[in-house]
């Protein structure tokens, strides 16, 4: 009988270990987010926030992932004069753009259960700003520090799929030199801790 309680002991806790899950939690003021948008005379630097990001992991596979970015708090680096970086944060957060008083939020939600690989790993998901949605894969590059998971990725986002069409080339002709290109890149270096 003591056996059979015994046994009956072991295979739950094994049941239990084998489906493990460990949610991590966005670590936010040790997160970054950098942004590079370019046009004809040059290009535009600077960093956004994020607001919120947890995932869980489930035997070493990503089983679900969701995150947010503050869109009111794009700041640019590369302009010293103050008005200027001003009206250029201004611009980014009017309706020309990112439109941030009625879209204040965008968000990336995962869509597939991964494998983590050493290495790169590529997430499935979709991708929302300025309310469209869109799918997208992300190439990260997850590493295991003594402060947490840390996750890094580069991505290219055409920003005419999110109605973003201000100064494109592909939609308004004789733009000459002040020509937008449509894509524009996000760097990620996000601290994820367990909970």
């Amino acid at each position: 009988m003591k056996k059979n309680i015994i046994l009956s002991i072991v295979i739950v806790l094994a049941g239990l270990m084998a489906n493990a899950q460990t949610k991590y939690k966005a670590d936010l003021s040790n997160s970054k987010i950098t942004w590079l948008g370019k046009k004809i005379t040059g290009e535009h630097n600077g960093t956004i926030n994020l607001s919120e990001g947890e995932y869980i992991v489930t035997n070493n596979k990503l089983s679900k992932a969701v995150f947010k970015i503050d869109m009111k708090s794009i700041k640019n680096l590369d302009l010293t004069d103050e008005g200027y970086r001003a009206k250029l944060e201004g611009h980014l957060k009017s309706d020309d753009f990112f439109g941030v008083d009625k879209f204040p939020t965008a968000s990336f939600v995962m869509d597939k259960t991964i494998i983590i690989q050493k290495g790169t790993t590529f997430i499935s998901g979709k991708i929302t700003i300025k309310g469209i949605t869109q799918p997208i894969v992300i190439k990260t590059v997850i590493t295991e520090t003594p402060e947490g998971q840390r996750i890094y990725a580069d991505i290219t986002i055409d920003r005419t799929k999110f109605n973003l069409k201000y100064g494109s080339g592909s939609f308004f002709d004789n733009l000459g030199d002040k020509t937008i290109y449509d894509d524009f890149n996000i760097s990620l270096n996000l601290l994820m801790k367990k909970q």
